[in-house]
């Protein structure tokens, strides 16, 4: 039977946030906006939802006198998106 796929990581933008975040340590906004060609309003708007479910943690600081907003997965987020691709898995049938 198909497993429920988890909303939050079901938007393409949300999903791909989660995907970089995998890969790296930390990522910057603008890193993360550059790979996903999101609009800085709604990047920040998709991590603000993100770190509101406890997927990522969200960083305000200044590099000199510049802001920089650095992004980290969370343990929870790491489990969500694990749950979220055995969830999609029950949809593929691959033999």
């Amino acid at each position: 039977m198909f497993k429920e796929l988890n909303p939050l990581l079901h938007s393409e933008l949300r999903l791909g946030i989660m995907s970089i975040l995998l890969s790296v340590e930390s990522a910057e906004f603008k890193y993360i906006r550059e790979q996903t060609g999101a609009t800085a309003g709604n990047l920040s708007v998709q991590l603000d939802k993100l770190s509101q479910a406890g997927y990522v943690t969200i960083e305000k600081g200044y590099r000199g006198k510049v802001p920089c907003t650095t992004c980290r997965i969370t343990e929870a987020g790491i489990t969500a998106f694990r749950e979220y691709v055995e969830a999609l898995q029950t949809y593929i049938n691959i033999k």
